[in-house]
């Protein structure tokens, strides 16, 4: 009978906790995101929800814009972004003055081997900005075929980087990040930092056609964080990726990380293009060489200011 009675009275608890399980969760989700709340707003010196409401936003009644933005979810990966924004990498900001209200496009070198200059453009474009702005990045389009990769990428803002994507963004007046060199910057080797690759002629036409202004970035500091000495192409065709490079601080435990390199991001003055987008190759091209110019007289004014790598 006391075996029966000790059985009872543990499924009395068992049931008692699971009744009390739903309230104790609520509390924690609570818990946590009062904390997250708390650690952006120290990070932003201000709330999220107050930065949020200065955003031109065109969110439906789930709270989601037609590419898929959500601004809750997006509060959580900006917790990790701001972080490294302002703390890791300690980045400075130049020129945020420059940026234009409504549609943009904002042009930038490429670097790093990861993507982490997009995330610190964008970064500062809802940090130091104002009113502040969601950057939108148009993603490779093999980045869409990962798995996960492709609904995250949509909920915190990012598009494939289709023209048609591109027009629209534009027509609601976004701001548009843009790579020219692509997958060919970003993978870069060492030895060949802060130099800029061939461009891309597509973003001029698309200024041109939405008469949009371009302004032009520069980003210094992403080049040292993962060192790369060479880029297998073979292995990354046949692997089906843009690059395959070679980091030796990969192989190093803890080296996966990012290098706390300083980054220095400079947003140029707008740059205005009139003419037919349909034009010659060759005429599309004198003005894309223009954007590129400046933006590595841009570059190598920033790595001979800047006294240190590090800081």
């Amino acid at each position: 009978m006391a075996t029966t009675s000790n059985f009872t009275s543990a499924l009395a608890r068992v049931s008692s906790f699971a009744k009390a399980a739903p309230f104790f969760k609520n509390r924690a989700s609570k818990a946590a995101e009062l904390a997250v709340d708390e650690t952006l707003e120290r990070l932003l010196g201000e709330s999220y929800a107050a930065r949020v409401a200065r955003m031109p936003l065109h969110l439906g009644d789930a709270g989601v814009d037609p590419f898929g933005f959500d601004p809750q979810f997006a509060k959580y990966a900006l917790l990790w972004v701001a972080w490294m924004h302002r703390k890791y990498f300690r980045s400075e900001v130049f020129g945020i003055e420059n940026v234009p209200k409504g549609a943009m496009l904002l042009i930038s070198n490429h670097s790093g081997q990861v993507p982490i200059d997009g995330m610190m453009i964008g970064a500062s474009m809802f940090m130091d900005a104002e009113p502040p702005r969601i950057v939108r990045a148009m993603v490779e389009k093999w980045a869409s075929t990962l798995p996960f990769i492709s609904l995250f990428f949509s909920r915190v803002g990012q598009v494939t980087g289709v023209p048609e994507n591109a027009r629209r963004l534009l027509e609601q007046g976004e701001a548009l990040l843009v790579f020219p060199e692509g997958s060919r910057g970003i993978s870069k080797p060492f030895d060949q930092r802060y130099q800029l690759t061939e461009f891309g002629l597509g973003f001029m036409r698309l200024a041109m056609e939405t008469n949009t202004p371009i302004v032009p970035v520069a980003i210094v500091g992403a080049e040292e964080q993962f060192i790369s000495i060479a880029n297998v192409e073979r292995l990354a065709k046949l692997l089906r990726m843009p690059a395959f490079p070679i980091i030796p601080q990969w192989f190093i435990p803890g080296g996966q990380f990012p290098l706390p390199t300083r980054y220095r991001i400079y947003f140029g003055k707008p740059l205005t293009f009139t003419g037919d987008a349909d034009e010659e190759d060759g005429a599309i091209e004198e003005r894309v060489q223009s954007v590129k110019q400046t933006i590595q007289s841009m570059l190598n004014r920033g790595t001979k200011e800047r006294k240190h790598i590090f800081w």
